[in-house]
């Protein structure tokens, strides 16, 4: 008899489901975000795109040690760092590609930025955000090759400098004899 009143009441739950569920496929999208944010600002819980958490910040600190240290596209053709070295360089590109960045961020906000927004009546944040993010992670990309261009000068020019001393060297050799 238990087992009977467990299959109603399961029977009872994805009929349940089944209508939430198709009533769900009825609402507009815009009105299911609504709620769904409705239910995280009751919980407390905001979500926004930018700034990026302490977490992000320090994932894209790690993939960037990962990339300057390890083998990869960059490494390949512009040599790698010791990890030491790839830790600092990538705690200075990520912390100034985040405030430069950020000064986007707050020209924008305070109107000195873009400003198409405006049309959809609704402050645009989100699209704000977004596009903060692109000029955050192009920020990165920049200053990540730009970094890795100029340890690869710096290792060459010691190098030439050798190189043409030797090659003096060889010439003075080959005239004195």
């Amino acid at each position: 008899m238990a087992e009977e009143e467990n299959g109603v009441a399961v029977k009872e739950e994805q009929q349940e489901q089944k209508v939430k569920e198709e009533s769900e496929e009825k609402q507009p999208k815009s009105s299911q975000e609504d709620e769904i944010n409705k239910k995280f600002q009751k919980m407390g819980i905001s979500f926004s795109i930018w700034p990026p958490t302490q977490r992000t910040r320090d994932a894209v600190i790690n993939r960037l040690i990962e990339t300057l240290s390890k083998e990869s596209i960059l490494s390949k053709r512009y040599g790698s760092m010791n990890p030491d070295e790839a830790a600092s360089t990538a705690r200075v590109i990520e912390e100034q590609a985040f405030v430069a960045a950020s000064s986007t961020s707050s020209s924008s906000v305070s109107g000195g930025g873009g400003g198409d927004n405006s049309a959809d009546g609704g402050g645009g944040g989100d699209d704000d955000g977004i596009e903060i993010l692109q000029i955050y992670s192009k920020e990165i990309s920049k200053r990540m090759l730009e970094s890795v261009k100029s340890k690869a000068a710096a290792s060459a020019a010691p190098a030439s400098e050798n190189d043409s001393n030797s090659v003096a060297a060889t010439s003075e050799e080959i005239s004195s004899s």
